[in-house]
This record gives C-alpha cells, structure tokens and sequence, in this order.
C-alpha cells in the first residue's frame, strides 16, 4: 500500500483545507468529504418534512434516522461529490439560501453531532477518502493513516475570504471579515463538544504566504511519503 488509505485534513476557517482536500482527493481518485455537507442533508431534509430548525429534539431525532451518504459524482454536472439522503439525491438541494440560513443551529445540536459522527465514520472506514473539516483527526477518523492540519495567520484567512466574496461581486469590510473570523476561531476552539485542535501526531502546515499549488504540493509530498515511515 503506496498511499494511506484515509486522509484527515482539520483546520480553522480559511485555512485552505477545502480546496486542498478537493484537488488531493483528485489527483488521488479518492472521494473528497467535506463533513459539512452532511449538516447541510440534514437541514435540507428537516426542511423539505416541516420539522422546525429550532426544535432540537425533533431535528436530532431526524439525523438519527437519516441515512446520508457521499460517493464519488455519479452526475457530470460540475459536482465535487455525491450526497445522498435515504437515496435521494441531495447535492444541489443542500446549497439552497434557507438551507445556508439552517445549517448553523442544526450543526451546534450535540445529539445531531454525535449521530453524524457515526455516520461520517461509516463513509471513512470504506477507505481511498480525503475528509475535511474540524474535528476529523481528533474524533471522527482518530485512526486515519494521515492526518494533516492546516493553518495560517487569522489576517490571511480574512483576506483570503474577503476575496472570496469580493469575487462574486458582494459587498464586503476587511476588518468585519477578519473580526469575525477571529469570533469564528473562539468559538469553534472553545466549544464543549469536539473542539478545534490539532491531533497529537497530525502534520502541521502553516499556508501563511503559500498559493494553494505550494501548498497542494508539500501535501501530495506527504501522502507520497508516507509509505517510507510504515
């Protein structure tokens, strides 16, 4: 086995991990996993059966038994993946605006967390996958073959999301950006369930000043190399 099988990629927001996890999961042929999306099922769906976003029981209850799963694309469609709720077809519905507006409570209910976790870890376990989010080496994957966590300054992920936005035409304020990345940063490495941090033996890659091809070339490194330590 030349390359590991599961790949961990955490991060604070910005820090790049989508997009590298994307195109690493591409030049391996992996299925590239960005946990998020699975939240987003869950509140597409919660929707779509008139189950109120505040009721926590009622959405918890509904991520319990909400079978959600993420494949390769199976449509040429410009999908990174495939999302699947109870085998529908979800991944276009999952970028609606009142979808957007949902996710954030649906994602903070612990019951929710704990049932995707399950989930998340069932998708992982088959193996040739890159999985992004935040809490991936620590709780979902804590077994992956390489885990990776990348950084950088909290100035440059404003600036890279300020860009982001800038882009697609939007009004955006730099320092509103950067105030609330900073916000986004405490809450996420303070919260009670599955804190931000970096796992014990993940690698460490700090983006500060790298483009996304410096930084898509140490990881490809690192899966390469990887084989040379087992």
């Amino acid at each position: 086995m030349r390359h590991p099988l599961t790949i961990a990629i955490d991060g604070p927001a910005a820090s790049g991990k989508s997009t590298i996890g994307r195109l690493l999961a591409a030049h391996l042929n992996y299925v590239y996993f960005d946990t998020g999306v699975m939240y987003r099922a869950v509140t597409h769906v919660a929707l779509d059966r008139g189950v109120p976003i505040e009721d926590e029981a009622g959405v918890t209850a509904l991520a319990e038994n909400l079978a959600i799963d993420v494949a390769l694309p199976t449509v040429d469609d410009g999908r990174q993946y495939t999302v699947l709720a109870d085998n529908e077809d979800v991944t276009w519905a999952i970028r609606r605006p009142d979808v957007d507006r949902g996710v954030s409570p649906v994602s903070e209910y612990a019951g929710v967390r704990a049932a995707l976790t399950v989930q998340q870890r069932r998708v992982g376990q088959r193996g040739q996958i890159v999985m992004v989010g935040r809490d991936i080496g620590t709780v979902v994957l804590p077994d992956a073959d390489l885990k990776i966590y990348l950084d950088a300054a909290a100035e440059e992920r404003a600036w890279r999301r300020y860009q982001e936005v800038a882009e697609r035409k939007e009004p955006v304020d730099y320092d509103a950006v950067l105030a609330s990345m900073r916000r986004r940063d405490e809450i996420d490495s303070r919260r009670a369930l599955a804190p931000l941090q970096v796992a014990h033996d993940a690698v460490v890659l700090d983006t500060t000043g790298m483009d996304v091809h410096q930084v898509l070339d140490k990881v490809v490194k690192l899966v390469d190399d990887w084989h040379k330590d087992k």
